[in-house]
């Protein structure tokens, strides 16, 4: 009776119902089996919706997803990559690494991998195109890269967790800025050693002279100075994340209207993207919280830490066991469903055997990062596709590759957990 609503939410999904409604039907059937009142059913159904988008928390979602499209509707990612590109270019495989610098610095500006990598696609492919970069390195390294903007604050998936899990919304983004760089550095040195491999898929491009590296730095300013803002602010404690998040969409928009690129069309546009987006992460929310009332009634969760005790597994045997089978239904399910329903089994085990919540955390969004572009769901790779007009064959080749960065950056975080705790340590 206990796997019932497991089995109906598996059929669900493979026919194709939204995540949401899944989580929420499981949830209905589960707590009807558990209790067999509809009265006790009506009542969750009643109090759950509200109370779960009541939280002041949520505010920063929509925030920083509209943070992300100003940015995006503002030319700052095209910036980065420009300035990048003029200073590293002439290196084996600068483009390739000017677009891992472009979009770890765009993913302080933006807390969407898919939103980075539809942006970077248009922006970054024509250029390694016309340069005669193979297609695979050049949409492996656009796919990849676009994951460091959900390690690197702002990150939404960062908050549900921290919604979820009761955590400092504050500690979780900044938790993230250490492993983010390390995932950037390992698949520089990938694109690096690629380029030196098979040096006819990145060929070396002319130096770009010292006046011109210098002048493109003058269009990185207002980039800058709002990474300052929501980095400065969110470490010394001045706000709320969500008060940041309002700021960093201010200024966002501020900087896009006062260069001229951000118009009221784009401004409408980005209004509504932000709700549909929005409305989309809170409807997952509310099914998932129906679907929690149904774990706590049938203590699966508990049940589980009882089945590992008995077992005397290791605490990183139990984590390897966690990694590889999220990594393995996270080539079939979207991330952040998945995030919410993994965390409803495994976070109750992970803090029963001592592990930091804030490090789970960032572990968590570690494997989010490899599903977005692991197949056959990888929606990342799936948007540089569509977006750079590459076949997916080979982004996916490209990916494969390249998504080592991301395991050598968790099995890092996992050696040296010191590497996500240590910056939240420091913050007041």
């Amino acid at each position: 009776m206990v796997a019932l609503p497991f089995l109906v939410m598996t059929i669900a999904l493979a026919l194709g119902v939204p995540i949401a409604f899944c989580l929420a039907g499981a949830g209905i059937l589960g707590i009807y089996l558990m209790t067999g009142k509809w009265s006790i059913v009506m009542g969750i159904l009643g109090m759950t919706p509200f109370s779960t988008v009541a939280d002041y928390a949520l505010m920063t979602i929509p925030m920083f997803i509209l943070m992300a499209y100003f940015s995006s509707s503002s030319g700052l990612a095209r910036d980065l990559f420009k300035a990048g590109a003029s200073w590293l270019a002439h290196l084996r495989g600068g483009l390739g690494i000017a677009t891992v610098f472009a979009c770890g610095m765009f993913g302080a500006l933006c807390g969407s991998s898919v939103a980075a990598a539809s942006v970077m696609s248009a922006t970054a492919m024509p250029e390694m195109r016309r340069h005669g970069y193979s297609e695979e390195l050049a949409a492996g390294t656009i796919g990849v890269g676009a994951t460091l903007d959900i390690l690197i604050p702002p990150s939404i998936p960062m908050v549900i967790y921290g919604i979820a899990t009761q955590n400092s919304i504050a500690k979780l983004l900044i938790a993230g800025i250490v492993p983010g760089i390390i995932v950037g550095i390992f698949l520089a040195a990938i694109v690096y050693s690629w380029a030196a491999i098979r040096p006819k898929d990145a060929p070396r491009t002319p130096a770009v002279p010292w006046a011109k590296r210098w002048a493109s730095l003058r269009s990185v300013w207002a980039s800058l100075v709002l990474i300052v803002i929501v980095i400065v602010f969110l470490y010394g404690g001045f706000c709320t994340p969500s008060e940041i998040a309002a700021l960093g969409a201010f200024f966002a928009g501020l900087i896009g209207v006062s260069t001229g690129r951000l118009k009221w069309s784009g401004i409408l546009e980005a209004l509504k993207a932000t709700i549909r987006t929005s409305a989309m992460i809170f409807m997952i929310l509310i099914g998932a919280n129906i679907f929690g009332y149904y774990m706590a009634l049938s203590r699966v969760p508990q049940h589980v830490v009882e089945i590992v005790s008995v077992m005397h597994l290791s605490r990183y045997m139990v984590i390897f066991g966690i990694v590889v089978v999220y990594f393995v239904i996270s080539m079939f399910m979207d991330e952040i469903p998945l995030m919410l329903l993994i965390l409803q089994l495994t976070y109750p085990l992970i803090t029963s055997m001592g592990f930091d919540p804030i490090w789970y955390g960032v572990l968590m969004v570690m494997m989010i990062c490899m599903g977005l572009v692991f197949p056959p769901v990888a929606v990342v790779a799936i948007v540089v596709s569509a977006t750079a007009k590459v076949s997916l064959l080979k982004v996916y080749t490209g990916c494969c590759i390249m998504v080592i960065a991301i395991i050598l950056g968790t099995i890092i975080l996992i050696l040296f957990p010191e590497t996500a705790t240590w910056l939240p340590s420091m913050m007041r």
